[in-house]
């Protein structure tokens, strides 16, 4: 059920009592309610509870007794309990804390071993970075030298080829520059025939040596 303005004035006045002494401007931000009925439902607060402490005075003193001391074992117990769950909620607060120190230190820990780790790991790859760029320093320097033998060779084949044509040339010249001087000097009629004829002739004497000369074969018979 939604209370009224009123009562939640009272609530809120019986509430901040409790602790200090409540005001227009406590009252209204507690209840919600604007600053006229705060300030008109807490007067009429004000003046009940003045009231109600008069006729408490005209009460006999052995109820006030009573009242004063069960109202000591109420209070008596209600910071006994107050105390109990001050000590519970202490020791809760402490072991949370506790825990997240621990827990802070954990990853505190692990935030040191990854660091540890990533520096490690950055170590490594700048090292295999300057491996690689002295390889490749190297593999450049191979690289530059071999074009450079390449160009070399290249250069060579060429001349030699150069040579070559110029050396067939000469060779093409110096044949054709002997089969001239060869039919310049050989008389005509007379080849590699002839030569043979005249070999075949001079071993025709050989074999028969009477042949060639009738006259000393005459005398003989003589």
């Amino acid at each position: 059920m939604t209370q009224s303005v009123k009562d939640r004035v009272y609530a809120a006045a019986e509430r901040i009592s409790a602790e200090r002494r409540p005001t227009v401007s406590t009252v209204r931000a507690a209840a919600g309610v604007s600053n006229a009925d705060a300030t008109r439902y807490l007067k009429e607060w004000s003046e009940e509870r003045q009231a109600a402490g008069s006729r408490l005075a005209a009460t006999p003193a052995v109820l006030l007794e009573a009242s004063a001391r069960l109202a000591g074992t109420a209070w008596a117990e209600a910071s006994a309990l107050a105390d109990e769950r001050h000590t519970a909620v202490e020791a809760a607060w402490a072991q949370e804390r506790k825990d997240k120190d621990a827990e802070i230190a954990e990853l505190v820990a692990d935030l040191d071993r990854l660091t540890e780790q990533h520096d490690t790991t950055v170590s490594g790859l700048r090292t295999q970075v300057d491996e690689l760029q002295a390889q490749l320093s190297a593999l450049s320097g191979e690289l530059d030298q071999a074009r450079a033998a390449e160009q070399e060779a290249t250069a060579a084949a060429t001349d030699a080829a150069t040579q070559l044509a110029a050396a067939t040339a000469r060779d093409s010249a110096l044949q054709a520059a002997y089969e001239s001087l060869l039919a310049r000097i050989t008389p005509p009629g007379t080849g590699a025939n002839q030569h043979t004829d005249n070999d075949a002739a001079d071993q025709g004497d050989g074999d028969d040596p009477g042949a060639g000369n009738p006259g000393t074969l005459g005398d003989g018979g003589q």
